[in-house]
């Protein structure tokens, strides 16, 4: 039997865990939000409507894609004759294929309809800005997930599936840069385009996953909501946006109110196409600060050591490899005490202290010392012309060298996993 995950199986319900009510009067939040409000200059705290509508979308998750999945891959034809039919309308269009079930007609009629919101300029602007941030923004992201790690909704699908812990936690993360890099390049999003496909692929990794999850008898529903649900999927957006919009100043890049904008009008179109769908989605600034500080205000803390082992599992998935030929290995060698540096800086003292990481000086110091030649760069970027096209040719030959001598010549499969470790 198949559980119910649509957008309307819950749609006035709040998970448990969803803690932002009992914590919004806390002194320590109200001296936060002061700290906020002098550093951004307005009040961060949402109104209401916005908190319940986030809370609200831990119960909604993509009825469209998983009607799909629950015909095909979870009927009669299984995962592999799906794939088999999903890579054939995504590579020649749904009409190439024989007999097309009516979900997938449904499903391509979805992504290959433009939403009326979509502005196009708005979203090749802020795919190159995420492209300028370079590979700074792949250490970025995925040190901020780890402070968000702390939320069962988020951690207990990683850590059931393993695909982010232990020996597995490297191919999984670069799976991640896969994706970033393939939605982000000029024409990625294009019809037929790279990352247009990679997107479908995610987005139906993340239903086929769900769908297991929600089945298990320890999956919390009333705490945690459905698996991979709006909520936390929306959050997954604004982390390739306000966040590293702001927070990597702290290196020296020197990104605008605006380009934070388009670069929030961009990752709100991948969401479209990985079914993230939200009528809410924050569309300025202000708006996108408010959610992210609701979203911190409202953690429970209850991962445990689910948690713990996704954020030990980061770092040493970056260690040279027994065995790696010299040059390669003093490249990763860099490489690793380069994360160190920027995890040091990034993820909270506090939480850096509470788990098992790698000693944090001297590289710590490697962030802070570039952060003025960066901010020497953009300054040219900004200022002379034909800087700006010279630093996107730039930021993405580095972005898929540093790709290239993580995982070489394999290629990113995002496939769901079949069987879960427990």
């Amino acid at each position: 039997m198949v559980t119910d995950t649509s957008n309307s199986a819950a749609a006035d319900a709040i998970p448990s865990e969803f803690r932002y009510w009992t914590r919004i009067t806390d002194p320590r939040v109200q001296r936060a939000r002061r700290i906020m409000r002098r550093a951004v200059g307005f009040d961060p705290q949402p109104d209401e409507t916005m908190v319940r509508n986030f809370a609200a979308a831990y119960y909604q998750a993509d009825p469209v894609a998983e009607a799909f999945v629950d015909e095909v891959y979870l009927g009669e034809l299984g995962p592999k004759a799906g794939r088999a039919m999903l890579d054939q309308a995504l590579a020649h269009g749904v009409e190439s294929v024989p007999d097309s079930p009516p979900s997938l007609v449904r499903l391509f009629a979805e992504f290959e309809k433009a939403p009326e919101w979509l502005d196009p300029a708005l979203v090749e602007q802020g795919a190159r800005v995420f492209r300028r941030w370079g590979t700074s923004v792949f250490s970025f992201a995925t040190t901020s997930t780890l402070e968000m790690y702390s939320e069962s909704s988020i951690t207990k699908p990683l850590s059931y599936t393993g695909g982010y812990a232990g020996e597995r936690a490297h191919k999984r993360q670069l799976e991640t840069v896969r994706f970033w890099i393939d939605v982000s390049e000029p024409g990625g999003l294009a019809q037929r385009g790279r990352g247009r496909q990679t997107a479908m692929r995610v987005r139906i990794m993340h239903v086929f996953l769900r769908r297991k999850l929600i089945q298990r008898p320890e999956w919390d529903r009333a705490a945690w909501g459905v698996p991979i649900s709006v909520g936390d999927a929306t959050l997954t957006l604004m982390a390739g946006s306000v966040v590293p919009g702001l927070a990597l100043w702290s290196i020296g890049y020197q990104t605008t109110i605006r380009e934070i904008e388009a670069t929030m009008h961009f990752w709100r179109y991948v969401g479209h196409l990985l079914g993230v769908q939200p009528d809410w989605y924050p569309l300025n600034f202000r708006d996108g600060v408010r959610l992210m500080f609701a979203a911190f205000v409202k953690r429970a803390h209850t991962a445990g050591t689910d948690g713990a082992e996704l954020v030990e599992s980061y770092l040493p998935a970056f260690e040279p490899k027994p065995g790696t030929p010299w040059p390669k290995r003093i490249r990763d060698e860099l490489n690793y005490r380069m994360q160190i540096g920027y995890t040091a800086v990034w993820l909270p003292p506090a939480t850096y202290a509470r788990h098992a990481m790698p000693r944090r000086f001297p590289w710590v110091l490697h962030p802070i010392l570039q952060a003025p030649v960066i901010f020497s760069l953009e300054t040219l970027r900004r200022t002379v012309p034909g800087v700006d096209d010279l630093a996107d040719r730039v930021q993405r030959r580095r972005r898929e060298t540093w790709y290239r001598n993580e995982v070489g010549d394999r290629a990113a499969e995002f496939r769901p996993v079949e069987e879960f470790r427990r």
